[in-house]
């Protein structure tokens, strides 16, 4: 880590103001020959103005310096912040390479961050998702996140185990020695209560994934019920093609809009029946998967038509995935209802038209998105943790059995796999390989 990095910390484009960030051991010698008449004294802000390599003048900017170790990499950072726009940050990266700097990898500052010490491998994942958060609720979680909640969530859940495994080595070394009453009693419980905890936390994440990456809300219906039009109606233009005839859409169609302060996936689908041609019946195998991908379901019925079995088969859909919010809505209100709404009553249908606004359908689905991130409780936030709980979880549960038959070895065994997996969250003790794969999905400048 000894080579000093640069990198354009803003995103490309026209804008206000762009950020050039230096760190490394060589940061104020390198900042110097851009800005020679810079303080650097630490955390003030010099206006300044700003030379290239051939002593032309660039732009006059703000320069920040950050000492080590007080700045977010642990390093000697010093920040350009010049006028925005892609030739003078361009101008301010090509003459600090020239002075000795090397362009950053992405995420390249943010790993250094982490082997300085200064964030954990859940708080540099939040950092991550923070920049591509979906919803309102997302920066919430992900706030938190930086702050270390989930970081003293893997702390209690080690230690809990560390204390149950010294207990493992000491019944090992003294195997002559009988268990004291009601030990075996008090560690099964405890085992009982990571489980439980880590189970919840795994079902809760997997739930409200949506506000990290955007729900998926998937639109079915039997054919010609309305779903593209439902579809054009929510993105306001004419996304998909609407027709009289069936099974006009043979394939999923998506889009994205947002909804309150969710930014959600529209996902129209072909329409659900026994189709006797090949395409469409694909088109039908699709819409299922993408119901099963679903968090949200838009269950479409036409009010002025009688239900019938492929109607039925919609409603045996919506009641085979009872863990998914769903919305039933009987579309063509505006006409004679001859639907038997009792069939739907249990689903509290809401009524639309494609003369009149969606108001009501869009309320609905505001308030089960919103529903969905109202849970303060902790959140995994990427793939990688939810696997590590689950094979955390998954080890203690193995580790039952040993400890019921006084299999001390085997339990303690299982529960160092449990420390490993859980400490992987924040210290991993994988290879520089694998962080050089998590932190190369970063952006340059972070």
């Amino acid at each position: 880590m000894s080579e000093t990095i640069v990198a354009i910390a803003t995103a490309s484009g026209v804008s206000s103001i762009s950020i050039i960030r230096l760190s490394g051991q060589e940061a104020c010698s390198v900042a110097s020959q851009i800005a020679p008449k810079a303080s650097f004294r630490p955390r003030y802000a010099d206006l300044t103005s700003l030379y290239n390599a051939s002593h032309t003048l660039i732009d006059q900017a703000l320069v920040i310096y950050f000492q080590a170790p007080h700045s977010f990499t642990g390093e000697d950072i010093v920040e350009f912040q010049c006028h925005g726009g892609i030739v003078v940050a361009e101008e301010v990266l090509a003459a600090a390479i020239h002075y000795g700097a090397r362009l950053a990898k992405p995420g390249e500052f943010s790993k250094r961050a982490f082997l300085n010490g200064k964030i954990d491998l859940s708080e540099a994942e939040a950092i991550a998702k923070l920049i591509e958060a979906k919803s309102v609720d997302a920066t919430k979680i992900l706030a938190r996140q930086l702050k270390g909640e989930l970081g003293r969530f893997v702390e209690e859940s080690r230690e809990a185990l560390l204390r149950a495994l010294a207990y493992s080595e000491v019944m090992i070394d003294y195997a002559e020695d009988e268990m004291p009453e009601g030990m075996l009693l008090l560690l099964s419980d405890q085992l009982k209560d990571i489980i439980g905890k880590m189970t919840g936390i795994v079902e809760s994440s997997r739930r409200r994934r949506g506000l990290i990456e955007g729900f998926r809300v998937a639109i079915i219906g039997k054919p010609n019920v309305g779903k593209s039009s439902l579809l054009n109606a929510l993105l306001s233009y004419d996304r998909a093609i609407v027709s009289d005839i069936a099974g006009t859409t043979r394939d999923t169609i998506e889009e994205q809009v947002r909804i309150g302060s969710h930014v959600i996936r529209l996902i129209d689908t072909a329409g659900i029946r026994e189709a006797d041609d090949q395409i469409e019946r694909i088109g039908v195998e699709r819409s299922m998967r993408s119901v099963a991908e679903s968090d949200v379901v838009i269950a479409l019925f036409d009010g002025t038509k009688p239900i019938d079995d492929e109607d039925r088969k919609i409603i045996d859909i919506l009641k085979s995935h009872p863990e998914k919010a769903s919305i039933v809505a009987v579309n063509k209100s505006d006409l004679e209802c001859v639907l038997d709404i009792q069939m739907l009553s249990t689903f509290y249908p809401v009524h639309i038209s494609a003369t009149q606004q969606f108001q009501c359908l869009t309320t609905a689905l505001q308030e089960r998105l919103d529903a969905i991130g109202e849970s303060d409780a902790l959140m995994l936030v990427s793939a990688r943790q939810i696997e590590a709980v689950e094979q955390c979880a998954r080890e203690v549960i193995l580790a039952q059995d040993p400890l019921q038959r006084g299999e001390f070895e085997f339990f303690s065994y299982h529960l160092q796999e449990a420390v490993k997996q859980i400490s992987s969250i924040t210290r991993p003790y994988d290879s520089e390989e694998i962080l050089d794969k998590m932190f190369g999905e970063f952006c340059l400048g972070k």
